[in-house]
């Protein structure tokens, strides 16, 4: 009997070390495929030393993962390597450098490197992380749109304008009291890209639009969890696990699904040669192709339209939330600007984009306000088509290339004070001064499409609420420049008063009407 158990243990012992070893056999190889596969190859950048697998995710708080960069940026130079995940990605640091990548050599940068993520929600579809063919036709085609609804208009500056008074209404109802502006900020600036696409702005208290800005800034901000990018990693492993990448999924689905549905509606009273929005102008450019050998397909028409939707509201209202943000803390800027309102502009009616050029310092505090608050501190990456050499160093065909624009707008080299606000960095003699170093829309041929319109934006609706408003913190509340990690940038929630200053436009315009009627 004691014989008999002895030797199941022994067997089950030597059972045991077998799998062990096998196990330990597996590992191994697993590391060691790795080390193989993603192994440097000779004359490459230099750079932190890198973990199989997740690579240097682990060395990145993702928090803040552009200022920890700058650590390594100094340790190793303006070129650097860093594996994110299983990603190869090389980060580059100051405007030389970044005009060579960005103009002589652009040809060979101009693909988006796919994540997982993102092959998932938008499969090489739409207008910013699609390539090739898709990519030329649906930016062509947004462009050429977006101009003929007014872009660089006036009739499209009109739709801010009264954008501007929508906002200027909402904000006055707060009565001077401590609120958060993202509320209302992130509407009216939504509004504006959903007239242009959808054909039609909402109420700031449509449930249903207050829930499409909902899931896609939590889409957003989550898609830079440390779970989502360990799903680039491992998508088919993590898959099928919960967390807040399936949040990301299911809030894309939900934004796809609102896409699709205003695109079965505009066809019940679609006329193809009065295009009303965008999306009634998408359909009418998919009539012209049957045989379906273009990217002008129901599947783009959603993911251009999700994009316009994103772009156009995210970095906008972000910047303007930035804006409010600083001009509360430094108080003696917004009166200066304030000064200048009243003397270019006046008490009685809006601002126009007409006045720009007669507002110098308004706008150093609107270029002041996007250097600071850094929207998208390492811009929206690119991909190397072919195996190239760049400043010395060999980068091998489908390395991700990560401008440091975090770098380049604090760089002490080219700003006096590059970790202060200071709207002394955009002028010289009074008037504004255009700098080189200031990048915030990128540049060359995949730069923002609606650069124009978010300039037209931010000038017109912060000069509109400085002319309405004095903002200030809450009485016992210490405000701070704290910020939210997503894909892009954001201030941390916080509250603000907006004091008046006078009656907001529409109500004198009323007036006015009735006095002249008298």
């Amino acid at each position: 009997m004691v014989a008999t158990a002895n030797s199941l243990v022994t067997a089950i012992c030597t059972d045991l070390q077998l799998w062990t070893l096998l196990l330990l056999a597996a590992v191994t190889s697993l590391f060691l495929a790795d080390f193989l596969k993603n192994r440097r190859p000779k004359n490459y950048p230099p750079g932190p030393w890198r973990l199989p697998f997740v690579g240097n995710l682990l060395q990145l708080d993702l928090d803040k993962s552009h200022l920890v960069m700058q650590q390594f940026v100094k340790k190793y130079g303006n070129i650097i390597s860093m594996d994110i995940g299983n990603i190869h990605s090389v980060i580059i640091t100051g405007l030389p450098l970044i005009k060579e990548v960005f103009t002589h050599m652009e040809q060979k940068f101009l693909k988006r490197p796919i994540t997982p993520i993102r092959e998932r929600v938008f499969n090489n579809n739409g207008l910013i992380m699609s390539n090739g063919q898709t990519w030329r036709e649906q930016r062509r085609f947004a462009l050429m749109t977006l101009r003929n609804f007014g872009l660089g208009k006036k009739s499209l500056e009109q739709c801010i304008r009264e954008e501007a008074q929508h906002l200027v209404e909402a904000i006055a109802e707060e009565g001077g009291q401590p609120f958060d502006p993202q509320f209302n900020i992130n509407s009216a600036v939504s509004n504006v890209i959903c007239s242009l696409t959808f054909g039609e702005r909402f109420a700031y208290e449509d449930e249903q639009f207050q829930e499409l800005l909902r899931l896609l800034d939590e889409a957003t901000c989550l898609e830079a969890s440390m779970i989502c990018q360990l799903y680039n990693v491992f998508p088919s492993i993590f898959k099928y696990l919960p967390g807040p990448h399936q949040r990301v999924f299911r809030n894309w689905g939900r934004l796809r699904l609102f896409v699709s549905h205003m695109m079965d509606s505009h066809r019940k009273d679609w006329n193809p040669i009065e295009p009303r929005d965008f999306i009634d102008a998408f359909l009418t450019e998919m009539t012209k192709y049957p045989d379906k050998t273009t990217s002008f397909n129901e599947e783009n028409l959603i993911c251009s339209t999700l994009d316009l939707f994103f772009a156009g509201t995210e970095t906008t209202s972000h910047t303007l939330r930035w804006a409010l943000l600083y001009m509360a803390l430094y108080p003696e800027v917004q009166e200066k600007v304030q000064a200048e309102i009243d003397e270019v502009i006046g008490q009685k009616r809006q601002p126009s984009t007409d006045d720009r050029e007669s507002m110098p310092y308004s706008n150093a505090v609107i270029h002041e306000v996007q250097r600071m608050g850094n929207i998208v501190p390492l811009n929206v990456p690119r991909e190397v088509t072919t195996d190239i050499t760049l400043a010395g160093f060999h980068l091998p065909k489908g390395t991700m290339i990560l401008t440091n624009l975090t770098a380049l707008h604090r760089d002490p080299k080219v700003w006096a004070t590059p970790d202060t606000f200071n709207p002394k960095h955009f002028l010289e003699n009074g008037q504004f001064k255009k700098r080189e170093s200031f990048l915030p829309f990128s540049m060359g041929k995949r730069a923002c499409l609606g650069e124009q319109l978010a300039r037209s934006e931010l000038f017109i609706f912060f000069t509109a609420l400085m002319q309405q408003f004095t903002f200030k913190p809450p009485i016992n509340e210490k405000l701070s420049t704290k910020f939210r990690m997503g894909l892009t940038l954001s201030p941390v929630s916080h509250r603000i008063c907006a004091v008046p200053r006078q009656r907001c436009w529409r109500r004198n315009e009323k007036e006015e009407k009735e006095g002249h009627a008298l």
